[in-house]
């Protein structure tokens, strides 16, 4: 116990005694702590837009909504239903139902082109035609500005999103697509999610107007409760007038945002690693000054009697520190730059834009604190081995 004692007191003298005089080496200190400030910040920043992007296709509560596609589709764009399976479906077990029957919608799903309002650039913009429960089967869906649509009229409501991001989606704005004229009659929030990037209108409007005649793509249902799923699945898909598909939305939503989120962490976890070697050889640079400007001290502590092992970890404990201030500082410049920022992006699977908000999560600035801690280890760690092994009588000539 005595030597454990006596080993933690040398650890604590050096290295309190190194952190001491860090204002002295203050130069190359504050190279290595911007260096890995750099590396954390973008770190951060790219993969704060896979997690905005994830936020945006997920479902936050319980996942009690199901989505009927047919059988083999792999989006609502590939998908076709009549008017009858849309019956049929809506009378399956297992959905909720409130006053007016039913809590189901027989939806479209088309793409219409609109300007960006920061590049002018053309886009593809989601326009879904819903069902009169369309609203009521999300049950998230706030009108913030305006009304909503009236049925059998040309008019429209637009998701927060879409409104910040492309043009002529303003309140009392008239839309022109193909055709037709559609007029902006209220603006609505769905808890951040990705309706909030589509147009909604009546369906029994836009499907003469894209001549889809009684064919619809999806329906969305609401269901009487999570648990409800199997049963409504179940009973769909062994009715033999229907060849459908039935997932939870939750997960369909999470299937069409993995391809972009895995491509995006990845770019940024190789933009960050390259970055990161840079600031890996930084630290090097600035440990191996420190030890070398301390080699007369590190020796008189070896000659009175400080083992190798709290040298060692002194100088580690001197990298990672600065290492962790320059994740600190990186991290808090993220989160001030990129939390809350808002763009869109094409979500390859539906080639349509999505409206989203950069996301700085708690986790996110975890997992830059461990880079920039790891990095600090691999920057002190050969220096502090020098130092370790620094021969203590030529050492003491030295300077």
């Amino acid at each position: 116990m005595t030597a454990l004692t006596n080993w933690l007191s040398q650890v604590w003298s050096v290295t309190l005694f190194a952190l001491r005089t860090l204002p002295q080496r203050r130069g190359a200190s504050l190279a290595t702590i911007v260096g890995i400030a750099g590396v954390v910040a973008v770190l951060v920043g790219v993969l704060s837009i896979a997690e905005g992007f994830r936020a945006a296709m997920s479902i936050t509560g319980p996942d009690d909504i199901a989505l009927v596609l047919r059988s083999g589709a792999d989006t609502e764009m590939t998908s076709g239903l009549g008017r009858e399976e849309a019956r049929l479906i809506s009378d399956a077990p297992g959905i909720a139902h409130g006053a007016d029957g039913a809590v189901a919608s027989a939806e479209l799903f088309v793409i219409i082109n609109l300007p960006k309002r920061t590049t002018g650039t053309d886009a593809n913009v989601p326009l879904r035609g819903i069902g009169p429960a369309g609203v009521q089967v999300r049950g998230n869906v706030t009108m913030v500005e305006g009304r909503a649509f009236e049925r059998g009229r040309n008019e429209v409501i637009v998701g927060a999103g879409a409104a910040r991001a492309f043009a002529g989606l303003d309140m009392g704005k008239t839309v022109r697509v193909g055709q037709n004229d559609w007029t902006v009659v209220g603006i609505f929030t769905a808890e951040g999610g990705a309706s909030e990037s589509e147009i909604w209108t009546d369906a029994a409007v836009l499907q003469p107007a894209y001549q889809r005649g009684d064919s619809f793509q999806s329906v969305y249902a609401k269901l009487a409760s999570p648990d409800s799923f199997t049963a409504f699945k179940d009973a769909l898909t062994a009715d033999p007038r229907l060849k459908v598909k039935v997932v939870r939305q939750g997960e369909y939503l999470e299937e069409q945002s993995t391809m972009l989120t895995e491509f995006i962490r990845g770019i940024g976890v190789f933009v960050a690693g390259l970055m990161a070697l840079g600031a890996i050889f930084g630290a090097l640079n600035t440990m191996y000054s420190a030890v070398a400007g301390r080699t007369r001290e590190i020796a008189t502590l070896r000659a009175l009697g400080f083992g190798p092992f709290p040298i060692i970890l002194s100088v580690m404990i001197e990298s990672v520190t600065l290492a962790v201030i320059g994740g600190a500082v990186g991290a808090a410049l993220a989160y001030v730059a990129f939390n809350g920022f808002t763009a869109s992006t094409i979500n390859w699977q539906t080639f349509s834009q999505i409206a989203f908000a950069f996301a700085v999560t708690p986790e996110l600035l975890v997992t830059a604190i461990i880079w920039a801690a790891a990095i600090g280890l691999v920057g002190g760690l050969f220096p502090a081995i020098r130092a370790a092994r620094l021969p203590i009588a030529s050492a003491l000539r030295e300077g």
